[in-house]
């Protein structure tokens, strides 16, 4: 086959993470590939004359992406047999079979989110995507239900699980030592519960709970993401709140493997990689029950509290870490292989040869 891939989100973060691990997998398959995006970013991946790049800077979802893509491109793209997109943006004037990707639908599900302008913009994106797509792409079964919920079922939603990068797999130290820190990793929009968790920690402070809580990312970045986070009163813990600041990789493994535990108290995800993360490094998560988490994490060593209420998110920090020592968390192979971009990929390549056959 003769497959494009827009790897114009290539540097973004979740989405990003979904293309960049997933991409030499789809690559070592024996097809044909036009990569679209920045040719100098993109440039290691033309590792032999089956793979080509295509320069495009053409800002997804904008007007020029909808309405003037150019021609040029758009003959070049039309040469191959299939359109794959991880994202549901799709460019006009596109004649092959086109799949793409919807990782969660959050804001019809979650329409405080959002203006009514936004909203009706993005529900026209969404299912802009499905009408023209022949697949749709998600990374879990509660994400798929919802889509379908909200989109119909008349284009078939196939799930492709994400994963947790191999750079997360590796042996972890026999000896580690756990500080009296809890961690929170991902960005402050509402949906992420970040002040759900603030609340709860320093209720459990006051309560005795001797430990720090860092949040991995820049706090500039997160005044402009809910500004309802920093409009809560400081008191005299404020100083064992930390923000990281933006972490590298080895910052962030090192965060996860030194922390005692893991706080994800989202409200909504379309998979949901930080508390995967954390036991693979060893570390115990603390996470919402959320239906999805209860998909993703089943038979996982997680511990759950009651989404949304931040009385019982307290009363399970201090269950878990009160004069305790911190657990260590040793993931069975079985578990810690069960989400990898190797299947996510054949899922995809398969999808697309089942398409061709039929």
């Amino acid at each position: 086959m003769n497959i494009v891939i827009d790897c114009r989100m290539i540097d973004s973060s979740g989405i990003g993470v979904y293309l960049r691990e997933s991409l030499p997998c789809l690559l070592k398959t024996a097809n044909t590939f036009l990569l679209l995006g920045d040719k100098r970013r993109l440039s290691a991946y033309s590792v032999n004359g089956s793979i080509r790049i295509s320069q495009c800077n053409i800002k997804v979802f904008s007007l020029k992406e909808i309405l003037f893509f150019p021609k040029d491109i758009r003959k070049e793209i039309n040469r191959y047999d299939i359109y794959f997109t991880p994202y549901f943006n799709i460019p006009c004037g596109i004649d092959i079979p086109v799949f793409s990707t919807i990782h969660d639908i959050i804001f019809p599900d979650m329409p405080e989110l959002t203006s009514k302008a936004g909203l009706f913009l993005r529900m026209y994106f969404y299912k802009r995507a499905e009408r023209l797509s022949k697949n749709l792409f998600t990374v879990s079964y509660f994400s798929k239900s919802r889509i379908e919920h909200h989109l119909g079922t008349k284009t078939p939603v196939i799930v492709t699980y994400s994963a947790i990068k191999p750079f997360y797999k590796t042996a972890l130290p026999e000896k580690v030592h756990k500080t009296k820190t809890i961690l929170f990793i991902g960005n402050i929009k509402k949906h992420k519960g970040l002040w759900l968790l603030l609340d709860a920690f320093r209720t459990a402070r006051r309560e005795g709970l001797d430990y720090r809580l860092v949040i991995a990312g820049e706090r500039e970045r997160f005044r402009s993401s809910d500004k309802t986070v920093f409009d809560m009163p400081d008191n005299d813990d404020s100083g064992a709140i930390e923000f990281s600041g933006a972490v590298s990789d080895e910052k962030l493994k090192a965060l996860l493997i030194e922390a005692s535990l893991l706080v994800q108290p989202s409200l909504y995800e379309g998979f949901g990689l930080p508390p995967l993360e954390a036991m693979a490094m060893g570390t115990a998560v603390l996470v919402s029950d959320i239906p999805v988490f209860r998909e993703i994490y089943e038979g996982f060593p997680v511990h759950y509290f009651r989404s949304g209420d931040p009385a019982d998110l307290k009363k399970r920090l201090l269950e878990l870490l009160y004069r305790k020592e911190p657990e260590r968390i040793r993931l069975k192979p079985e578990l810690l292989n069960k989400y990898h971009f190797e299947k996510t990929a054949g899922i995809i390549i398969n999808t697309f040869k089942t398409f061709r056959a039929a």
